[in-house]
C-alpha cells in the first residue's frame, strides 16, 4: 500500500500508461480474441470467465501464443496465505518460470 499516507497521483499513472500506444494495442488485442471466442461459443457475455493469455501481453505475448479461459477470480489473483495476506503479486505461472 504505497499511498497510505499521500493522495494517489492518478493524472501521473494515467499519462505513464493508460494514454499510451502499448496500452491501446493490448486492449485491441484482448477485446480481439474475446471477441473470437464469442462467436465460437466458448464464453458469454456476464459468465464470469476471463480469457487469458499463456503469456501475459504485458509480458511480451499476444495472441498468437495462446489464450485460455479462466474464471476471474483465477485469473486476477495473487496468492495469498492462511490469514488471506497477500504473499506475492507474482502468479503461480510466473514463479514456476522463475524457479527452471
Amino acid at each position: 500500500m504505497p499511498y497510505v499516507n499521500k493522495p494517489r497521483p492518478y493524472k501521473k499513472e494515467y499519462e505513464q500508461y493508460q494514454g499510451t500506444e502499448t496500452q491501446k494495442k493490448n486492449r485491441a488485442a484482448r477485446n480481439a480474441e474475446r471477441n473470437k471466442l464469442l462467436k465460437t461459443g466458448k464464453v458469454h457475455k456476464g459468465d464470469g470467465m476471463d480469457v487469458a493469455h499463456k503469456v501475459a501481453l504485458d509480458k511480451g505475448g499476444s495472441n498468437k501464443q495462446g489464450v485460455r479461459v479462466e474464471s476471474a477470480a483465477t485469473n486476477r489473483s495473487f496468492k495469498r496465505d492462511s490469514k488471506s495476506n497477500l504473499v506475492s503479486e507474482q502468479s503461480t505461472r510466473e514463479h514456476k518460470k522463475k524457479k527452471k
